[in-house]
């Protein structure tokens, strides 16, 4: 069992961590909130004693981030200064126990004790999928693919959240796969590479006719998954007025084909997924909040690389092979020094960006084995980003690693800025907006 201590006090964390090891349980030291929620999002513990202040730190709030990454972790809330509002604040927010200051060593125990109890009976049962490519075991991947299970066993609509390069598709497909429309259609929807004038004819069909100018009969993407499952990938791209459609579509599954007032009744599960912030695009009018209602009935958050680091070295000895065996190319192994690097890379274009760097180190590298300064070349022009991660500053840090990551695919593709979108996964126009407000100029493409 793996105990976390967040106090700010050196004494008092020293004498939990002396109470707890004494009692033959794993414990570790925070000062502070913010290393160790950093540290939280690689590795989950059995329990968090946490203080309700860490200097100017709200330990609160600290409470409400270790909820939204591991909703069923037990915390047993500290205080000096105790008050019956601030326990009764701290339980409806999760936390299963608060002891006060001076601390008893018999009712830190006796707490310890209660809130591990209680975590084994909480615990998510197995997951258990019939079809599952999915790499991973971190605790991040897991609380993924525990979603997953519970939405694939209902006909819920799904709203998938992620970054470019996480997986979003592949987890939409998962679901599809491990659902009971697993025997019907799959139908996917890039809504951003669709231009407002098309989408429309693309999801709901047309008819031959004078009236929208098509000398033939069409059905759309809601017609073709009928039983089946519909993914509209990147769907805060699509215009309002198709917005009003598609809820149109939710309340009464039926709609119209252009240019026809007959009526089309289907039968169609939605997969929503958007790698941009959906409250901000509902602030900005972007996003209709009925929509977004309709949609969020089951929502999963697909975390960054960043974020589930342990994954990493299955993922590159994954990679690896499949190079290899793709390309026909002689047996390579990686040693761990390399791997090592690798974990610590920022990771701006996730999943999709580390297998690229696989990719080139399989192919570039002549040796049998790819070394760490075989790594670091590949990520040379990174250096002054991870500078910035070392300060915390990760918003910097994020807009650089970006900045490289698209510097380096565009010179990869000799500047081609549509075999670099294809590359990046991302569609022209956003990779043209991307190079704007990155300050990347042409000229720095054969820097």
């Amino acid at each position: 069992m793996r105990i976390f201590i967040v106090d700010d006090e050196p004494e008092i964390r020293k004498s939990l961590q002396d109470i707890l090891e004494d009692e033959n349980y794993e414990a570790e030291q925070f000062s502070s909130g913010k290393n160790f929620l950093k540290h939280l999002k690689i590795e989950r513990p059995s329990l968090v004693l946490l203080d309700v202040w860490l200097g100017k730190e709200d330990g609160l709030l600290i409470l409400d981030e270790i909820k939204k990454i591991y909703p069923t972790v037990p915390v047993v809330m500290i205080s000096g200064h105790g008050t019956i509002e601030l326990a009764v604040q701290a339980t409806k927010k999760g936390a299963l126990d608060f002891l006060e200051k001076p601390l008893s060593i018999a009712k830190v125990l006796e707490a310890v004790e209660e809130a591990l109890v209680y975590s084994e009976k909480t615990e998510a049962p197995e997951i258990k999928l019939e079809s599952d490519e999915i790499l991973g075991n971190s605790p991040a991947i897991q609380k993924v693919k525990f979603s997953i299970a519970q939405a694939a066993a209902t006909n819920a609509r799904v709203f998938i959240y992620g970054e470019n390069g996480t997986g979003k598709e592949l987890v939409a497909k998962t679901i599809f796969k491990n659902s009971k429309r697993k025997d019907q259609p799959f139908v996917e929807v890039n809504c951003a590479a669709l231009p407002e004038e098309l989408i429309e004819s693309e999801l709901f069909g047309y008819v031959k006719g004078a009236f929208t100018g098509a000398t033939d009969t069409r059905i759309g993407k809601f017609e073709a998954a009928n039983g089946g499952t519909l993914f509209l990938d990147e769907i805060c791209d699509m215009s309002l007025s198709t917005q009003a459609k598609v809820l149109r579509i939710l309340q009464e599954q039926r709609f119209e084909k252009l240019g026809s007032t007959e009526q089309v009744s289907v039968d169609v599960r939605i997969i929503a997924a958007t790698n941009i912030p959906v409250e901000e695009a509902i602030k900005e009018g972007k996003f209709r909040e009925d929509l977004y209602y309709r949609l969020n009935v089951i929502p999963i958050v697909i975390p960054p690389l960043r974020d589930r680091k342990s994954d990493i070295p299955l993922l590159v000895d994954h990679y690896v092979r499949q190079t290899i065996a793709e390309n026909n190319l002689t047996p390579k192994i990686i040693e761990k020094e390399a791997v090592s690097i690798l974990e610590n890379h920022f990771w701006p274009g996730n999943i999709r960006e580390l297998k690229n760097v696989i990719e080139r180190l399989c192919i570039m590298t002549v040796s049998d084995i790819i070394r760490a300064q075989d790594v670091k070349d590949s990520m040379t022009g990174f250096v002054k980003a991870n500078d910035l991660v070392e300060k915390g500053d990760f918003k910097k840090a994020k807009e650089e690693f970006e900045k490289q990551y698209i510097l380096k695919t565009l010179q990869t593709n000799e500047g081609n800025v549509s075999k670099t979108s294809k590359a990046l996964g991302i569609e022209r126009s956003h990779l043209y907006r991307k190079m704007k407000s990155l300050g990347i100029q042409a000229e720095d493409i054969h820097d």
